[in-house]
């Protein structure tokens, strides 16, 4: 029943934001397979992918269909280093346009548990090397209230929601811009190693300039974990 409105809500929205010239539209898969290692340390591999409407397409009509723009695969190695705090550092390999872009992270995450949600700050930076541009630089925050949606903590066989309010600074050459993002989430959780979550991730850039840009995307992540 959550899972069916949601999707429905979705669509709805989507197709609204679809009459916007300036927005993109688009569908966000993503596979997360975590590894739990000794003393604290564990290893996380993502996969994801991009299928668009690009705004040209969409302002003369044209493509019906979505099409691919890229894939991103990361692998990210964290250690936990209090009760509620982690560091981690990753490594990304982005295939886009025949060509490879890569990205270095480093992040520290601190979870809190209470009576009846869990709350995560996630601070990040970030550097992001294209051959085609100068290397991007990027500081993130990310904070992210997840809440069960029946009794007090999300168990198997449960829904739970989840909202991703995310901050980006690019430093790019001599340019800066500020991206918002939006990301209101239904999970299920199966069993203690495998949820899956569906939702909304609304993205905003180049306001600073006057040159907004909006992206709608339609999030399906799958969590396991081995």
């Amino acid at each position: 029943m959550h899972f069916r409105l949601t999707a429905t809500l979705l669509v709805s929205f989507v197709l609204l934001c679809s009459l916007k010239s300036q927005a993109q539209i688009g569908t966000l898969p993503a596979i997360n397979i975590n590894k739990g290692l000794k003393k604290d340390w564990s290893l996380n591999f993502k996969w994801e992918s991009r299928q668009a409407k690009l705004p040209d397409d969409l302002e003369n009509g044209e493509g019906s269909r979505f099409k691919y723009v890229l894939s991103d695969f990361s692998l990210t190695l964290s250690k936990k280093v209090g009760l509620n705090n982690s560091l981690a550092a990753g490594y990304l390999m982005r295939i886009e346009d025949n060509r490879f872009i890569q990205r270095a992270t480093q992040q520290f995450t601190i979870v809190k548990g209470y009576s009846f949600f869990r709350l995560a700050h996630r601070f990040t930076t970030d550097q992001t090397f294209d051959p085609e541009s100068p290397t991007e630089y990027r500081i993130r925050y990310r904070i992210t209230p997840e809440f069960p949606l029946s009794g007090q903590s999300i168990d198997p066989k449960e829904f739970y929601f989840k909202f991703n309010n995310e901050y980006l600074n690019s430093f790019q050459g001599k340019s800066y811009d500020l991206e918002l993002r939006f990301i209101p989430l239904l999970g299920y959780e199966f069993t203690d190693t495998s949820k899956l979550e569906f939702g909304l991730d609304y993205r905003v850039n180049s306001f600073l300039n006057n040159a907004t840009n909006q992206h709608y995307w339609i999030n399906l992540s799958w969590y396991l974990k081995i």
